[in-house]
């Protein structure tokens, strides 16, 4: 007879739990840590399992639970981490909440940078041709700061998500702290400056206006 397809395996949410726990840096999972390491919608029946397989293993001594800020948590045991060290489940785990959001806005990135591009490559072109109207009002230049500096950033944002940030691995978490190799020949200042400018530049929502 084939297994339930609401069956989670146990030593499946143990490694969920500890793939989650290395890329969220901190020793306390909550269940819908678990829940989305394992890609289980909020709604699904799936989730009544989890909870029942979470609370058998930490009968079993292999999770351990705590509270924080009113929230319940979980973390690996010594002996829960024995025992994935002993299971079989490498490569079970469905792709990783922070390598899908990688790979989506790599996707998203090459798709719209064209149309990003020419989008800035019109508020140039407009900005340049209201140059030689020396009628034109203090806050026509002021809305056209505010366009270009839209504009722009959405571009560099775009390039980074396209090329430039790094496919993460499973092994650690990837978190954007806004810094380059490059940076290190610049002075404190400019480094500043610079990361600065870099905050949101994962943020692919930020594209919808341009």
């Amino acid at each position: 007879m084939s297994p339930s397809p609401d069956v989670v395996p146990d030593d499946l949410i143990l490694a969920a739990v500890a793939r989650a726990e290395r890329h969220r840096c901190r020793d306390a999972i909550t269940r819908s840590d678990i829940h989305h390491h394992l890609h289980i919608p909020s709604r699904s029946g799936k989730v009544r399992v989890i909870k029942a397989r979470v609370a058998a293993l930490t009968e079993e001594d292999c999770l351990e639970q705590s509270r924080k800020y009113g929230i319940d948590a979980w973390a690996l045991t010594p002996r829960g981490r024995r025992r994935l060290k002993r299971a079989d489940v490498a490569g079970l785990l469905p792709e990783a909440p922070q390598h899908q959001k990688w790979r989506q806005a790599s996707t998203l990135a090459t798709q719209e940078i064209e149309r990003i591009r020419e989008t800035l490559r019109t508020s140039l072109a407009e900005a340049v041709e209201r140059l030689d109207d020396a009628d034109a009002p203090s806050d026509t230049w002021f809305e056209f700061a505010e366009r270009l500096r839209r504009d722009a950033w959405c571009l560099g944002s775009a390039t980074y998500c396209a090329r430039e940030w790094a496919e993460p691995s499973d092994d650690r978490a990837d978190i954007d702290d806004h810094t380059e190799p490059s940076d290190a020949k610049l002075s404190r200042e400019k480094k500043a400056r610079r990361r600065g400018r870099r905050k949101g530049r994962r943020s692919v929502r930020s594209w919808r206006d341009a």
